[in-house]
C-alpha cells in the first residue's frame, strides 16, 4: 500500500492538476471575491470563512475525476483488481493521495489567503482546524464519485453533479466551525459532527467505491 501511495502521489506531481491547480483555483477565487461584493472590511469578515470553504471545496473537484481515470485508461486499475490488496485498500490509498496532493495544500494556504478576506484574528486556527478535519470527507466522498462515473465520457460534469449534494453537509459544518471560531462562539458541537462526516466517510465509502469498482470492471 505505501508503494501504491508513493507511486499516485508521482503520478500526480508529474501529470500536474494536482496541487499546484487547485492552489491557483482557490488563489483565483479568494482574490475575486472582494472585487464582487465591494472593499467593505466588515462584510468581507463576515463572510470569510464561508468563501474559504466555498474555494477549498471547489478547488477539490477540480481533480477528482484524475483519481481514477488514468488508472482505467492505461488498465493499470484491471492489474489492481488482481493484486494481493483488497480493492477497499486501494480505494483508501487513492483518497489519500488525493488529500496529500490536493486537500492539504488547501488546509495550509487557508489561514493566508484569509488575509485577502480580513478574516478574524480568533479565525485563523478555526479554518485551519475546520478544514483539516473536513478535507478529507471531500476526498473520500470524491474518490466514491469517481468510481460511480469511471469509463463514462464527459464523465467529470457528471461527476461534480453526483458530489457536489455529497459535499452540502461537510460544508455547511465545516463553515460553520470557522464561522463560530472567528466570532469567539463554542465551535464543539459542529466540530464534532464534521468530524463524525469525516470518520463515517472514511469507514463507510471504500466498501461502496470498492463494490463499484468491481462492477464497472466486470
Amino acid at each position: 500500500m505505501m508503494a501504491l501511495l508513493a507511486r499516485d502521489l508521482k503520478l500526480a506531481v508529474r501529470a500536474g492538476g494536482g496541487f499546484g491547480l487547485g492552489l491557483a483555483f482557490f488563489l483565483i477565487v479568494t482574490v475575486l471575491v472582494p472585487f464582487g461584493v465591494g472593499p467593505e472590511t466588515a462584510l468581507l469578515t463576515r463572510i470569510a470563512p464561508g468563501v474559504l470553504w466555498i474555494g477549498a471545496l471547489l478547488a477539490c473537484l477540480l481533480s477528482l475525476d484524475r483519481i481514477l481515470a488514468l488508472d482505467w485508461e492505461d488498465g493499470t486499475l484491471d492489474l489492481l483488481a488482481t493484486a494481493p490488496l483488497p480493492m477497499e485498500g486501494i480505494v483508501s490509498v487513492k483518497a489519500l493521495a488525493h488529500w496529500i496532493t490536493t486537500g492539504l495544500p488547501l488546509v495550509l494556504a487557508a489561514p493566508v489567503l484569509g488575509v485577502l478576506l480580513n478574516l478574524a484574528p480568533g479565525g485563523y486556527l478555526w479554518v485551519l482546524v475546520s478544514l483539516a478535519v473536513g478535507t478529507p470527507a471531500l476526498s473520500v466522498i470524491g474518490t466514491f464519485g469517481a468510481a460511480l462515473t469511471i469509463g463514462l465520457k464527459r464523465g467529470g460534469l457528471l461527476l461534480s453533479l453526483l458530489v457536489l449534494p455529497l459535499y452540502v453537509p461537510t460544508l455547511i459544518f465545516g463553515a460553520e466551525v470557522a464561522r463560530r471560531g472567528a466570532e469567539g462562539l463554542e465551535v464543539a458541537t459542529p466540530l464534532l459532527l464534521l468530524g463524525g462526516i469525516s470518520f463515517g466517510a472514511m469507514a463507510l465509502l471504500p466498501f461502496a467505491s470498492a463494490a463499484v469498482l468491481r462492477i464497472n470492471l466486470r
